[in-house]
């Protein structure tokens, strides 16, 4: 064997081979057949013996793991089509002012801190993508989708310095968000925040695993906005720069064999694999790039690995025995570390010292130049060929495997050690020697004082960079808002029925799949509603409108389904407009957040209502849901089958008693616990006008209830009181003598009713009022004490008089949420479900938690001294 043809020559050592003389026959064959028919033929072959060899169940299979080297060789690279040395220099300038700011807040105050290290090792993956992929939205081009790794942010701010976005006084205010303003310069937040910067940033990417799944159903929605001809996004690409340390978040991996299913080949992944995470090695014993490679590869994804620079290529081409590639195969990222934090002469000794080979391979070079032989994350020219290739490829989406040093460029004051990522500070000596490392046009006076560097408007650098920008649409990230504004139907055509009940029993999820489905079939908003469900359609009464507007299936409906001869049968289609997740509330909360936030993504205003089990939303989800919340969602969460005791057999995991409470915390959440069909009408009515309409940035949450009773017709002028989320439902018993006040709301407020009629019979007057939204009357109370006024809910008791009971199916801190805006002098007591649930009937739940009718009733005679 002529091993000049195959220099990694990597057969396994432990393998003994009986006939090394049929095994070189056979080797030669395969490199013979690549010569003279190409890898395409070669390819061919090989599939067919692979399908062969499973045939004969031989028990063999394909390694997923190809040789630790560049996945694109030298002779496949496209030529660079920029100016190498004026990339290098921007690369440079935005590394030097990134440090300086980080550097600078730590100096002045040192709590704020910052991060250096991070966009140290991924500064030429951004500068790639800015300069020849990322597209902004423009006339002619609908804008690519970038998640930027979080860490990195200030590489972004000082980009954007350098184009003119910010000044200089907003880079000296980088952490300091409150005392920017009046110091007349824009805070810098920490990480990506739509909610505090909303013209700048467009995807929060701070929480780690959150960018990445988000990022797999932005690519899915484009492609559902295309096939539902409701926009075209086929020009368009998603690309997404994570950390190989954040691809241990549960959630970055969760959806790669959705996006793999779907061909989404509008997604490119770049993973930063410089190795560590915060407090060390993410793979010391292992090699994370092997493993994601094999992970990729074998969720369907096309798999680039980019771990060698360009100085490699020669090393490369000499080594005629395949030592360096056995070198690395035998290398953990541990020890790869270690040689990113020593020196060249470190370097020849532990690794090209390991044998002759290795060792005949770095003569000739000084401790310089091995110092400075790049990792492919570094190369700018390798890191061009790996994004055109991903940009280019069809059928599949694109994970490029890109090896860094974490601290790159910083020396001994953290290139590659242990602690760089929560390093700050750096001596005068550290700040000449990265001055003196990337060649910056600073003296030792301005680099030991960090001075910010931006050269003159007409400088070839800043010539480049614009250019370079306008061809790709301008400057990037960029967040927009501009939106047509979408009609809302009357509420008589689609929710008259509940408006006027008239004493019919239905339950409000009933009530909700009713107007839904009037709503889908309006032809103005009906379009951009996208109903969500996580595989619990059916659960919900939804399955009529699998035929009425069709599940979305990227390939249609391949099959004819079981139930193809009855009037709920499922029907998938190409465009469908029910997005049915399967068993992932996490990858469903990502879909409800692309369609929530396509008004600022694509200009266009789409409805998502994302049903569910209450008790996975927030519970299960709450991260992703805040996130939504930061990216300034428009679109409503309905909470199902709510409460700890309408969901009798389910038990513990199931029932849910807490969904109001964290609910509460977020500020653009408006939260409703609607009782009855009226309610739910208005609410959602005034939701959809204040999204779509009025395009405020808020989301609703909607408990809803599985429970049937009779619902009556919503009270003349409630409708205002049910928005500010209470109104007085009746007054029931006499009208003198004892009489006390009532709250409740959602499921439990039918036992409120129940209990005032126990107490009318009993002597006892009782002021019923239904309560809608704990936490929109415990927010106005809290504004109106700022504002020295009277909270709405001390208003609105003060009609009635004695003591005061509350009542929910949540734990007892939510009606607790307002015990400071009760009337003065009126007792308030407050009954919930605190604890675990269990498996049980409605009757014996509420009484167990003490929230039914008679533990009511009871409560309130006692608070009147009343006999029990």
């Amino acid at each position: 064997m002529n091993q000049m043809t195959d220099p990694l020559n990597l057969a396994p050592p432990t393998v003994v081979d009986g006939d090394p003389v049929e095994t070189n026959e056979w080797r030669d064959a395969l490199l013979s057949l690549i010569a003279q028919q190409g890898p395409a033929r070669a390819r061919q072959i090989l599939d067919e013996m692979a399908r062969l060899a499973r045939t004969q169940r031989i028990g063999w299979q394909p390694e997923l793991n190809t040789p630790y080297v560049n996945t694109i060789a030298v002779d496949q690279q496209p030529a660079f089509p920029g100016d190498l040395a004026v990339e290098e220099r921007l690369a440079s300038l935005m590394r030097w002012n990134a440090l300086a700011m980080v550097v600078r807040a730590n100096q002045a105050y040192g709590e704020l801190g910052g991060h250096i290290a991070s966009y140290a090792s991924a500064a030429d993956l951004f500068e790639a993508g800015f300069n020849h992929f990322f597209h902004a939205k423009s006339a002619s081009h609908g804008g690519d989708l970038v998640f930027f790794q979080a860490h990195s942010a200030p590489g972004v701010y000082a980009r954007a310095f350098l184009e003119g976005r910010l000044s200089e006084a907003d880079l000296l205010h980088y952490r300091k968000e409150l005392t920017a303003p009046a110091e007349g310069a824009r805070g810098l937040c920490s990480y990506p925040h739509p909610y505090l910067m909303p013209d700048f940033w467009q995807f929060p990417t701070g929480s780690m695993g959150i960018g990445p799944i988000s990022s797999i159903y932005h690519a899915r929605f484009m492609r559902y906005l295309t096939h539902r001809q409701l926009q075209n996004c086929e020009a368009r690409k998603v690309w997404g720069v994570f950390g190989d340390g954040e691809m241990d978040e549960p959630e970055s991996m969760s959806a790669l064999t959705l996006a793999a299913r779907e061909k989404l080949d509008n997604l490119v992944w770049v993973v930063n694999c410089n190795l560590q995470r915060l407090d060390g090695p993410v793979r010391g014993n292992g090699r994370i790039i092997d493993e994601l490679e094999k992970l990729f590869a074998g969720a369907g994804w096309n798999v680039i690995k980019l771990v060698w620079g360009s100085d490699w290529d020669g090393l490369f081409a000499r080594d005629t025995t395949g030592a360096l590639a056995r070198a690395f195969a035998n290398t953990v990222d541990g020890q790869m570390q270690t040689f990113a934090a020593k020196d060249g002469r470190f370097n020849r000794d532990n690794f090209f010292g390991q044998n002759e080979e290795l060792a005949r391979l770095a003569q000739g070079m000084t401790d310089e130049q091995i110092d400075r032989l790049k990792r492919g994350g570094h190369d700018l020219v390798k890191i061009h060929a790996a994004y055109a290739q991903a940009a280019a490829h069809k059928g599949q989406p694109t994970v490029i495997l890109a090896q860094t040093k974490k601290g790159y460029g910083m020396g001994t004051a953290g290139q590659g050690k242990m602690t760089t990522h929560s390093h700050k500070k750096f001596d005068e000596s550290d700040l000449i020697e990265f001055r003196n490392r990337f060649n910056l046009p600073l003296t030792d006076e301005q680099a030991k004082g960090l001075a910010f560097h931006k050269p003159p408007p007409d400088s070839a650098e800043m010539r480049y960079m614009h250019e370079h920008r306008e061809r790709l649409g301008g400057a990037m990230p960029r967040r927009e808002t501009a939106c047509e504004v979408l009609p809302v139907p009357a509420i008589d055509s689609y929710a008259k029925f509940a408006l006027n009940a008239d004493g019919k029993e239905m339950s409000t999820t009933m009530a909700f799949v009713r107007m839904l489905g009037a709503l889908l079939k309006d032809k103005t908003l009906g379009p951009r509603i996208v109903p969500i469900v996580a595989d619990e359609a059916r659960t919900f009464g939804m399955a009529n409108l699998f035929k009425q507007v069709g599940i979305y299936s990227s390939v249609g409906q391949r099959y004819a389904p079981e139930d193809i001869g009855s009037v709920l049968s499922y029907r998938e289609a190409m465009e469908g407009q029910i997005l049915e997740e399967g068993i992932s509330e996490a990858g469903a909360i990502a879909s409800w957040t692309a369609a929530a936030t396509s008004y600022s993504v694509h200009g266009m205003a789409m409805l998502p209502f994302y049903i569910y089990y209450s008790m996975f939303g927030f519970q299960r989800v709450g991260d992703a849901i805040w996130a939504a919340a930061d990216q300034r969602a428009r679109g409503f969460l309905l909470g199902a089958t709510s409460g700890r005791t309408t969901l009798g057999g389910e038990g513990l995991q199931h029932q849910d008693g807490s969904s109001h409470l964290v609910a509460a915390t977020i500020p653009n959440c408006k939260a409703y616990d609607p009782a009855f069909a009226g309610e739910l009408a208005v609410i959602l009515d005034a939701g959809m006008r204040e999204m779509l309409v009025e395009q405020q940035d808020v989301f609703y949450y909607v408990t809803l209830m599985n429970e049937n009773y009779a619902n009556p017709d919503l009270p003349e002028g409630a409708a205002q009181g049910v928005l500010r989320g209470a109104y007085r439902f009746g007054t029931y018993g006499p009208t003198d003598g004892p009489r006390v006040t009532l709250l409740g709301s959602g499921a439990i407020f039918t036992e409120v009713l129940k209990a005032a009629e126990q107490l009318a019979a009993q002597g006892v007057g009782a002021d019923v009022f239904s309560v809608t939204s704990w936490s929109e009357l415990a927010r106005d109370g809290s504004a109106q004490e700022v504002n020295g006024s009277e909270a709405y809910l001390t208003q609105l008791l003060s009609s009635g008089s004695g003591p005061i009971v509350a009542a929910t199916d949540y734990v007892r801190a939510v009606p607790e949420s307002v015990r400071a805006f009760m009337p003065e002098a009126r007792r308030y007591h407050t009954l919930g479900t605190d604890g675990f649930g269990r498996s049980d009937t409605r009757a014996a739940l509420r009484a167990h938690f003490q929230v039914d009718a008679q533990s009511i009733a009871r409560r309130a005679r006692a608070s009147l001294g009343l006999k029990a």
